[in-house]
């Protein structure tokens, strides 16, 4: 029977409350098929919670069962499977929650949803964008990060305050986008793009905090894993947590098993930085030492010889040395000299007995005609021709007073004796 109120007459909230659970349960036990998204068994608790979704709207609700049903089931029953849930709709009236009480649970072989996405994932590897090789690598220091996330998350300020304890001076370019729910993809996409185009980003982080596997079917359509794997910058997944694997991770550049580990990958930490330049410089200066100290051995094994410790004394001995060659040069070059003069007075006496004047000297003299022809004989000499004789030192002009022929030299006569004979 339809309640009935009015402003005069409101009904109380348990009234509408236990109506509605008194409508929920007329309803009676129903079929209801669906995916398993999610699965809280907690020790010690009888009751297993499952949330079951469905396969075309984004409806879920949440399915209770005993654990004795639950541990009877022949195949584990894991998130995204598929099942049909015999179950009495519930309404609770101080939570204001309606759940299904499952009585029996039927497997429907590999879940819908992990097979198609199995599917994808193998149709996407044969394409090769999951190939090893295609992965690039992320810069030490990257001038400024972008991140793709839901506005005020958690997975914003742990990527953001991670980052900034690290490496304080980190700069970030922040795209929001919804993280889940139809519109997410789009979203995401258009994040990434925007950031792709930007100058200075040099690595891109798309975070998300944990969830179900509903909440991250997103990230593993298969337009977004084409759109990053176009993306010329380097990408950062960091979605949901370490268990969670969707189709993002294979094809990004770098996973993060969470948005902290992004954090972490994408910037440096400054303490550590600061030690190793430290250490570095340590090494360094310990290296430069060495070097300067075996070098400074080098030229004190240098200097300790004779010749660098007094390099006088190698020019003393060249000094000696040249001097001794100086003195036998002047000694080589006076007794030269010396032969040289004797060769030349040797050979000026021979000119000199040789010459005429020498023999006008000894006494001869030369007797010629008035026409400069010396006269060698008598012949052609007539008493009182005018002759002239050449002596050392002048001519005398003469006459002859007669001519005498010598008598046919028989050898027995010296030439003086011959000379003598000649009158003048």
């Amino acid at each position: 029977m339809p309640l009935e109120t009015s402003p005069a007459a409101p009904a109380p909230v348990r009234q509408i409350a236990n109506a509605i659970a008194g409508w929920v349960d007329r309803l009676g036990a129903v079929w209801v098929e669906g995916q398993v998204t999610q699965v809280t068994r907690r020790t010690g608790m009888a009751t297993v919670f499952m949330t079951l979704r469905d396969a075309v709207a984004d409806i879920s609700v949440t399915v209770t069962c005993a654990r004795s049903l639950y541990d009877s089931l022949d195949a584990p029953l894991v998130e995204g499977a598929s099942i049909v849930v015999h179950a009495k709709p519930s309404y609770y009236p101080t939570r204001g929650t309606i759940s299904l009480q499952a009585r029996e649970i039927r497997m429907v072989g590999l879940g819908e949803l992990l097979a198609r996405l199995e599917r994808r994932r193998q149709l996407l590897a044969a394409e090769g964008l999951f190939e090893r090789h295609l992965k690039r690598p992320l810069p030490f220091l990257p001038t400024r990060v972008g991140l793709v996330t839901a506005p005020n998350s958690a997975a914003e300020r742990d990527v953001l305050e991670n980052a900034r304890r690290r490496w304080p001076a980190v700069r970030f370019e922040v795209a929001y986008a919804a993280m889940q729910g139809t519109r997410s993809c789009a979203e995401v996409m258009e994040a990434l793009a925007r950031l792709d185009r930007h100058p200075e980003v040099d690595v891109i982080v798309v975070a998300r905090g944990g969830g179900s596997v509903e909440d991250l079917l997103p990230f593993s359509d298969e337009a977004l894993v084409r759109a990053v794997a176009a993306t010329r910058t380097p990408v950062v997944s960091a979605i949901g947590h370490e268990p969670d694997q969707p189709l993002l991770d294979l094809v990004a550049d770098v996973r993060a098993s969470t948005p902290t580990d992004a954090a972490k990958l994408v910037v440096p930490d400054v303490t550590d930085e600061l030690r190793g330049v430290a250490s570095a410089r340590e090494r360094l200066r310990a290296s430069v030492a060495a070097r300067i100290t075996r070098e400074q051995a080098g030229l004190d094994a240098l200097r300790s010889r004779p010749a660098l410790a007094d390099p006088r004394s190698l020019v003393d001995a060249r000094v000696e040395e040249v001097a001794s060659l100086r003195d036998r040069a002047r000694r080589t070059l006076g007794h030269r000299l010396d032969r040289a003069a004797d060769d030349i007075g040797h050979q000026r006496a021979r000119a000199r007995a040789l010459s005429p004047l020498a023999t006008l000297q000894r006494g001869y003299a030369v007797l010629q005609d008035p026409d400069g022809h010396v006269l060698t004989s008598v012949a052609g000499v007539a008493a009182g021709s005018t002759v002239s004789v050449r002596v050392a030192d002048g001519r005398v002009h003469a006459t002859t007073t007669g001519v005498e022929a010598d008598p046919v030299d028989t050898g027995t006569h010296t030439p003086a004796e011959n000379d003598g004979g000649n009158d003048g």
